[in-house]
Parts: C-alpha cells; sequence; structure tokens
C-alpha cells in the first residue's frame, strides 16, 4: 500500500505536497519522493525513510513549479530497501514523464519482458511501477502526431494500457509541456479523490489516494476518481475526463475501511469512520453469540484503528469500555514493517500496557484484524502478564485466510495465521482464551450502510476470489518462493536522490 498526490495550482505547489505526504504517512514509511514542474523542467527529490527524514529545507526549495506529484511508499514488490524504488519514477521519452503508482500489477512479470524485448524500452528496477510507467510511455509515444499529444491522444494511450495491464493501480503522472494525468484500474480497487480549490478566477486540482489529504490543505472533495476512469488537468488548469474500459466496475479493496485508510477519510462515497463504528456494532453481535459473552468485565481496544469498533461494541453489549494500551506515536505502523522480526520487536516498542485496568479482569482485545499473529501474540501476553485472568480477542474483520495480490503486504500462505486453522487453533495460536471473527456479510453490510451506493469490494483476503481473473495456484507459488528465497535486509539505505530533469523543448512543424 502506498500513498499518492497530483496538484495543479496557480501557485507554488512544494509546501502542498509535503503537508499531503505528512497526512499520507500511515500508509507507507519505507520512502517518500516529490516532483515538481517549472516550465520545462521537472525537479525530482526521493529517499528512504520517513517524509519528516527524507526532506530538508533545502530540498524544499529546489521543488519549484506550480505542479507536481508525490508519494510514500510501502513496499509490496521488488527490494524493499532500495532508495532507487522510491518513486516517483521518471522517463524521458516521449516528452519526458514522471509517475507515482499505489497497487499492485500482477502481471509485472510478463508486461516486464514485453516492455524490453517489443517495446525496446528499458527498466532500471525490479519495480512494476517502473514496467507501469514505461508501458504509459510506450502507448503515450505512439499516438503522438506531429511531434504533439492532444488530450483524446493522453486518454486513448490509458486505453491501450488497460487492455495490457491486470492489477490494482491509482496513477498520477507528470507528462512534460502539458499536465497532470490521474487514473485507476477498471476495478477501482486502489482508491483516488479528486478535490478542488479556488484560487483567484481559476481553479486548483489536488488528486489523492484519501480524502483527508485534501480536507487538511484547504480542498474540497469534489468525488472519487471512477474505477477506469482517466483525467487529465492541463498546466493552465483544463480539466477533462473519460471512462477508458468498456469493462469497469467499482469493487473497492474492502481492507481499506478495515485498517489502511485513516478513519477521517471517506473512500467512494463511504466514511472510514462510520463504516468502523457499524463494524462494532455487527461484531458485537457475534460477541453476543459466544459462550464467553457473560464473561467479559472490560472491552479494550488495540490502538488505533479499533477503537471505533471497540467503542460501538461495548456500548451495544453495555459493557465497560476501557483504554488499556498507550501507544507510541513515533514508531511506524507494525503491520506495514518490512521483516517479521521488525515487526515482533516493534509491538512492545508500539504499544504499553495500563496495568491497573487489566488486574483480575476478564478482558476483550477488539482489533481490526488478525493478519500474522506476531502483534496479536505479543498482546494478549502483555494482557496475561499485567495480570488479567482471562484474555479473548475480537477481530473487526474476517479470518485473513488468502494471499493479497492488489498491494497489500500479505502475499504467502504460510505468513497467514487463519490459512488452515479453525478459530480454536487461532486462539491457541495468540494464546487468548477466546476468539470472535467478524462475518463477512456483516462486514459488507457495515460499509454499504456507510454508502449505500456502494455494490461489489474486493474481498480476496477472505475469500481467495481474485477479481482481476488471472491468479492461479502456480502465481500464488511463485510469490511464495520469491518471498521466502529473498534476502534479508532490515538496514535502511538512507541514500538520496535529487535531480533537475531537463525536457528538450518539442518543436512543432
Amino acid at each position: 500500500m502506498c500513498g499518492i498526490l497530483g496538484i495543479v495550482s496557480q501557485s507554488p505547489v512544494n509546501q502542498t505536497l509535503y503537508d499531503g505526504l505528512q497526512l499520507l504517512q500511515h500508509r507507507g514509511q519505507d520512502a517518500a519522493g516529490i516532483v515538481t514542474a517549472h516550465h520545462n523542467t521537472f525537479h525530482m527529490h526521493k529517499g528512504s525513510g520517513m517524509v519528516r527524514d527524507v526532506f530538508r529545507t533545502r530540498n524544499m526549495r529546489n521543488l519549484i513549479g506550480h505542479a507536481g506529484i508525490a508519494h510514500v511508499r510501502y513496499p509490496t514488490a521488488g527490494n524493499a530497501q532500495s532508495s532507487a524504488e522510491a518513486q516517483p519514477f521518471y522517463v524521458n521519452s516521449p516528452f519526458g514523464i514522471v509517475l507515482a503508482h499505489n497497487g499492485n500489477l500482477t502481471n509485472a512479470t510478463e508486461l516486464f519482458e514485453h516492455v524490453c524485448h517489443n517495446d525496446l524500452r528499458h527498466i532500471n528496477t525490479n519495480s512494476d511501477s517502473e514496467v507501469l510507467l514505461n508501458v504509459l510511455a510506450h502507448e503515450l509515444e505512439r499516438q503522438v502526431t506531429d511531434k504533439q499529444l492532444s488530450v483524446d491522444n493522453i486518454f486513448n494511450a490509458v486505453t491501450a494500457l488497460h487492455k495490457r495491464v491486470r492489477g490494482a493501480y491509482a496513477v498520477v503522472a507528470l507528462i512534460a509541456g502539458y499536465g497532470l494525468l490521474a487514473f485507476r484500474d477498471p476495478n477501482g480497487i486502489r482508491p483516488l479523490v479528486i478535490g478542488t480549490q479556488k484560487n483567484g478566477d481559476k481553479t486548483d486540482y489536488l488528486f489523492a489516494s484519501e480524502s483527508v489529504a485534501l480536507d487538511c490543505s484547504g480542498f474540497n472533495l469534489l468525488r472519487d476518481v471512477a474505477a477506469g476512469e482517466a483525467i487529465f488537468v492541463s498546466f493552465d488548469g483544463q480539466f477533462s475526463s473519460k471512462q477508458c474500459s468498456s469493462t469497469s466496475r467499482l469493487a473497492t479493496c474492502l481492507f481499506e475501511y478495515v485498517y489502511f485508510a485513516r478513519p477521517d477519510s471517506v473512500i467512494d462515497g463511504a466514511s472510514v469512520y462510520q463504516a468502523r463504528l457499524n463494524m462494532g456494532v455487527t461484531l458485537a453481535e457475534k460477541v453476543r453469540k459466544t459462550d464467553f459473552y457473560q464473561d467479559i468485565d472490560v472491552v479494550m481496544p488495540i490502538p488505533d484503528t479499533s477503537r471505533p469498533s471497540a467503542l460501538q461494541l461495548a456500548f451495544h453489549l453495555n459493557i465497560t469500555y476501557r483504554e488499556g494500551f498507550i501507544k507510541n506515536r513515533y514508531i511506524g505502523r507494525t503491520f506495514i514493517m518490512p521483516g517479521q522480526a521488525v515487526r515482533k520487536k516493534s509491538v512492545r516498542q508500539k504499544l504499553n500496557p495500563v496495568g491497573c485496568e487489566f488486574a483480575g479482569k476478564n478482558v476483550l482485545l477488539v482489533d481490526d484484524s488478525i493478519v500474522r499473529g506476531t502483534t496479536s501474540r505479543e498482546i494478549v501476553q502483555m494482557a496475561r502478564d499485567m495480570g488479567a485472568k482471562k484474555v479473548y480477542f475480537a477481530s473487526a474483520a474476517p479470518e485473513v485466510r488468502f494471499p493479497n495480490v492488489y498491494g497489500i503486504d500479505m502475499p504467502t500462505r504460510k505468513e497467514l495465521l487463519a490459512t488452515g486453522r479453525t478459530t480454536e487453533q487461532i486462539a491457541a495460536e495468540i494464546g487468548a482464551d477466546g476468539v470472535v471473527f467478524q462475518e463477512l456479510d456483516a462486514l459488507i453490510s457495515a460499509v454499504k450502510e456507510a454508502n449505500p451506493n456502494l455494490k461489489e469490494f474486493d474481498t480476496s483476503c477472505f475469500t481467495g476470489y481474485y477479481l482481476t481473473g488471472d491468479i492461479t495456484e502456480s502465481y500464488l507459488d511463485k510469490i511464495e518462493t520469491d518471498r521466502f528465497n529473498a534476502p534479508i535486509n532490515n538496514l535502511v539505505d538512507a541514500q538520496m536522490v535529487d535531480q533537475n530533469l531537463n525536457i528538450e523543448e518539442v518543436e512543432t512543424e
């Protein structure tokens, strides 16, 4: 999972992009990058680490221009620790293009071979985002007539890209001399929203992975980019859009509402906070049917994502709610930290129990989900160490039994605690006296209640059904083999990349 931004403004955009990345930091802590466009030059700075560590005042001064894109990276493919794979990526032909991508391409290997051998383009990293950029560049190049691109040419290139690319992708890209292009995959798996702001007699446009980046930057949420839609905003602010896929259907990733998105965001018309409140209501009904319901003395959330669900659950069951864990906000989210050893070490650095809330009580811990079980196991043990008599565990999401191949870092069956295990076995694995999971239908209903117009979701990690139709057993086997054979390196490459990319003026005939 990553966070992306794209903006066309009548004013300098470097501060807006930086602030927006800070607001999307929860979507990726591995690397960050910004590219701005000024006249016919791209100005780039990117590197490994958190936004506050990658950018300094001297870097921001160099990011001049009234348009730009930005990215925070959470690695799902390629070399997780290489600064060379920090985004945005750049190619110099045609015209010069920079691109930032959130998602994961399921046919990246096939595309890599085709791009290198048929399109005669060079891929410099293992990143599927660089592959995607070169596919876009090739299709744009095919559309060039008289050394020029029209808006229709650009949309035709996206249409051709949709036919070649499979997987999940939300994209922002700058085309030198033209403007900002944003598009979303035909299933709309990864989110992308549009915001507007009046700037004199013109309108500024901001694209972001989540609406929170718009709100806090002074932009008003216009709408979501539709599944399969492409939007182009010229550098002088002209807005154009077109549906570029004949097979589009909106099927947002359900896990966005469960875990990834900030609660103050609205994704595809559904408030994430309201959806999580609704999850608490439906989960309460599931808890009420357990044999340990009457045994619970206190409900506690695992901060922060599960707090709305835990509050509603406690209210509907009329059980005391308490904050039993205090979160150190300066430790990254454990779910998206690369390397199991790093995850395990960081749990006790991230959460500290309030001893008096546990002593002598039967505690129901509520979390957004149980994926690998690393965090859950450590937390249950912390509760016991603090004197809890019994520890029960409730998940606001169903059992995660299948790999996710659309941009979430849980790609192998061996890493998923629920795969091949019953609820009782899962409880034993994490050391709990009982575990209860949300039903999938209840989870879907909770999100639909926040926006009744939503009809379909990507539920692949719960059901094993993959929307793109190209995921086979051999594909999953290869992912698993590649992942477990990859060298482990928890050292962060702190190298930064600064570039001023001069683009030749294109002469017209």
